[in-house]
């Protein structure tokens, strides 16, 4: 199902708000707000805004070490794990 039944005007916000706030988390689903016919905010619940940016994030680390792997910027991990245990027998 797409967008379109979570698409409200402002006006609605405005006369709303209490319930609006009520029922984001149980839902799950942001709400998109407009003014003068044209989309301008999307609303979410607190749990969903958090698992949307440890996902960016985590898209974010993924594309660095993609970025990394291409440019060859890399080191075999038997390399990194003799390093660690080195370090571990000396420290």
């Amino acid at each position: 199902m797409g967008l379109s039944h979570r698409i409200r005007p402002i006006s609605y916000l405005k006369a709303h708000a209490a319930e609006i706030v009520r029922t984001l988390g149980d839902q799950g689903e942001p709400l998109i707000i407009t003014q003068n016919g044209n989309a301008k905010v999307v609303i979410q619940d607190i749990d969903s805004f958090e698992q949307n940016q440890e996902t960016l994030a985590l898209l974010k680390v993924l594309a660095l070490e993609n970025r990394a792997v291409e440019s060859g910027n890399v080191r075999p991990a038997t390399d990194v794990l003799a390093g660690i245990r080195e370090r571990l027998q000396t420290g």
